[in-house]
């Protein structure tokens, strides 16, 4: 204890270069465990990207390609699925709630999706969380349409603004609906989610502003006004795809089985959470890189305490002599100079810790709200500890080579005047 007590003085002695040996190793602490909770917690939110849905179904096709189009809205289907094959999958006993999905429209490079009101009701992220509103309210009327939260605050639209849709994803001035206007009446809240860069209009209004449209293009001689458009029936006759929620999980591979059997024609029926994971399995890769170039910054942090201990010994030789004249051992001075290493690796994990969770506090409000990233404020985890443990041993390892020289100093070379 007296040397450990030694030690502790010995630093506060060289407050300066032991505060910034430990900010450094603080800030590598720090940046190895928030690189370290970030991926994990970014992982478990894109898993969370929709939650709730126990399958969604549409054109026979890959699973992740239909997951990437009807919640990524990233590119195509390869085929259409009929109004009344989602209207008898709606229909099983089994299902609980369906939510349609249209797309192929866009608006100034935003995807524009066509739903109903109950996307609104039944659509969930992250945890269970469901779509709310920063302004306004659902359409409830034809040429209405919601907004996502990026889509509105990059193209500065407010309530009432009235915006027109392009047929395609191309919005050039042939292909938009001019004479089909839509009116801003919701704006809802950040999700970190697809949800915010997406213009919603009801299914309906998608039949609508196709009504004299076919092959893509305008019929020629023919123009239907939004107020004729309304007189017609405007029942869908196909979607792209549909959310589907069960009455209970365990009738999923069931009703999976039934939706890929369909006779009437060929459909696919995935699980979310199983395409997520081969999604993040093609993307996430990257991950991989960041606790490498974690572990580097912290093996640097301690390189910069290993430089720092070995060049004050040459300004300690005089110290380290008289201590051994006034009866210190070899051991004692090797215990001193390791006390040391160990004095600035814990509490550099110490205060880079405190640090992170102070960050954390700061940052989780926005970081969930903008990029629907759930970061959890719980202590370290099981493989956090495991890092920490590693931080802390390597330390110590770092710390023996000074205190090894100073092990090897002798009493006449401490006391000696080199010329």
């Amino acid at each position: 204890m007296p040397i450990l007590r030694l030690a502790w003085m010995s630093l506060l002695n060289r407050r300066l270069t032991g505060g910034l040996t430990l900010v450094s190793i603080a800030l590598s602490v720090m940046l190895l465990i928030g690189v370290e909770r970030l991926r994990v917690d970014a992982r478990e939110s894109f898993a969370n990207t929709i939650s709730g849905t126990d399958l969604i179904v549409g054109a026979r096709s890959g699973g992740v390609q239909l997951l990437l189009y009807s919640v990524f809205r990233i590119g195509n289907a390869t085929n259409n699925m009929s109004w009344k094959s989602y209207l008898d999958i709606a229909s099983m006993p089994s299902v609980a709630w369906t939510i349609p999905l249209s797309l192929g429209d866009s608006h100034r490079g935003y995807r524009v999706l066509g739903t109903n009101p109950d996307y609104f009701t039944h659509y969930r992220f992250s945890r269970d969380r469901g779509l709310t509103f920063t302004q306004g309210q659902a359409f409830d009327d034809l040429f209405q349409t919601v907004l996502g939260a990026e889509v509105a605050e990059a193209l500065g639209y407010q309530l009432d603004d009235a915006i027109v849709i392009a047929h395609g994803a191309n919005d050039v001035g042939y292909a938009r609906h001019e004479d089909k206007p839509f009116q801003v009446v919701g704006i809802m809240e950040h999700t970190g989610t697809p949800v915010d860069r997406t213009v919603h209009v009801s299914l309906e209004a998608i039949e609508a502003i196709h009504i004299d449209w076919q092959s893509g293009a305008p019929i020629p001689g023919l123009s239907i006004s939004a107020e004729r458009a309304r007189k017609f029936d405007l029942t869908p006759q196909a979607i792209t795809a549909a959310l589907i929620g069960l009455k209970s999980r365990i009738a999923t591979f069931k009703v999976q089985r039934a939706v890929n059997g369909y006779t009437e024609e060929p459909l696919s029926a995935i699980l979310p959470g199983v395409a997520l994971s081969e999604l993040w399995g093609i993307i996430g890769i990257a991950e991989n890189a960041l606790p490498i170039v974690s572990a580097f910054v912290v093996l640097f942090g301690l390189l910069g305490m290993l430089i720092a201990l070995l060049t004050s010994l040459n300004e300690r030789r005089r110290e380290m002599a008289i201590l051994r004249s006034v009866g210190a051992r070899p051991s004692h001075i090797f215990t001193l100079v390791m006390g040391e290493a160990a004095a600035l690796t814990l509490a550099g994990i110490g205060l880079g810790l405190t640090l992170l969770y102070g960050l954390l506090l700061l940052a989780q409000p926005i970081v969930e709200s903008r990029y629907g990233i759930h970061i959890a404020l719980s202590g370290p985890t099981r493989h956090e500890g495991l890092l920490l443990g590693i931080v802390l041993l390597t330390g110590l390892v770092v710390g023996m080579l000074p205190s090894y020289r100073a092990y090897k100093q002798s009493l006449a070379d401490g006391l000696s005047i080199r010329v």
